[in-house]
């Protein structure tokens, strides 16, 4: 059965530390195996393990792959670094005291220039006066104990996070998670892909029955253009020998015979429907010649149908070129229609 490249799955799971672990999958059509791995805490080694997992379970498409921990209740998962906070307090504070020194900022006193102050032409106080700046956050002269270490916990590096170490236990139930997810997406992938093969094999028999048109069209079609040949032949009153002009009638009209054409579109019409419904097939090429490919069952077909589809387009387009015909030129249109809406179909086939 047809699978297609789209699909999501998501699975959780409680480690021995109490913290979540949350696995999503998403996968879009592609050529190959192309996986966007995204975690916050896996280790180097694990991830070449689970890429080849996903390659061997998912096989091709564009695979973003997620996985995160969330921190439970038995402990904070991030600490402080103190020698780092006590740096950035250190300078602060000093940094105070040299704008306090320097008589910008004062203990309750007007600031000594009144261009840094903040004082506005009509003498009252500006927005920051008695006040000093830490990045973007701007705090008064008086700053507390409380305000500063605040400060200083936002800034880079102050908070740091464990190493995480991971058992072979709770690694077991992070992999029973991760085939849990992928089973989820494969079961997406299926239901999408039952109506992928609806829809594929609807649109395939459209182009079988407007073949079957263009084959009843075709039977009036060649004396029509001979008649109107001769037509024109005897307007024009050529002398001609009989002999000679039915004889490059028969050359003119051997050149716009579609009849190859309509065995090998028919041919690959069959094929396509033996290869999507995974049928060991009997090729038999257009020249006559048989031979048996003992290809057996194809579990992802995707990949040849486009090959299949390519060919189909590749008749249906000389037909068009040779029938000289208009209501042939109709069928042909809607069989090019049909054919685009399948080939748009089969790039999401696996």
């Amino acid at each position: 059965m047809v699978k297609s490249m789209t699909g999501y799955g998501k699975a959780e799971c409680i480690l021995s530390d109490n913290s979540k672990v949350t696995v999503e999958i998403r996968t879009l059509n592609g050529k190959s195996a192309d996986i966007n791995f995204k975690s916050n805490f896996t280790p180097k080694d694990k991830e070449l393990e689970i890429r080849q997992y996903l390659t061997q379970q998912l096989h091709r498409g564009t695979i973003d792959f997620f996985i995160n921990q969330t921190a439970g209740d038995s402990g904070a998962q991030k600490t402080i670094n103190k020698e780092v906070f006590e740096q950035y307090y250190d300078q602060l504070r000093h940094l105070q005291d040299f704008h306090k020194s320097a008589g910008f900022i004062g203990d309750g006193e007007e600031p000594v220039d009144e261009a840094v102050s903040g004082r506005t032409p009509d003498g009252s106080r500006g927005a920051r006066g008695n006040s000093f700046c830490c990045g973007d956050q701007v705090y008064p002269s008086h700053t507390s104990d409380s305000i500063l270490m605040s400060a200083v916990l936002k800034l880079p590096d102050v908070l740091q996070t464990k190493e995480q170490v991971i058992s072979d236990a709770d690694w077991q139930q992070i992999t029973e998670t991760i085939s849990i997810a992928t089973g989820k997406l494969n079961n997406y992938r299926d239901t999408e892909g039952k109506a992928l093969y609806a829809d594929v094999t609807k649109r395939v028999g459209n182009i079988e029955v407007l073949l079957e048109e263009v084959k009843k069209q075709d039977v009036t079609r060649v004396p029509a253009i001979k008649e109107r040949l001769k037509a024109k032949i005897a307007e024009a009153a050529i002398p001609s020998d009989p002999n000679r002009l039915e004889q490059e009638i028969v050359f003119y009209l051997e050149k716009l015979d579609i009849n190859e054409e309509k065995v090998r579109l028919a041919q690959h019409c069959k094929y396509f429907m033996q290869t999507i419904n995974g049928e060991a097939d009997t090729v038999t090429a257009a020249t006559g010649v048989s031979g048996t490919a003992a290809t057996g069952a194809e579990e992802y077909p995707g990949k040849k149908l486009g090959f299949i589809i390519q060919e189909m387009g590749r008749e249906i387009n000389t037909i068009g070129s040779k029938a000289n015909d208009a209501e042939i030129q109709k069928f042909v249109v809607r069989m090019k229609d049909e054919l685009e809406k399948i080939r748009e179909q089969s790039m999401n086939m696996l």
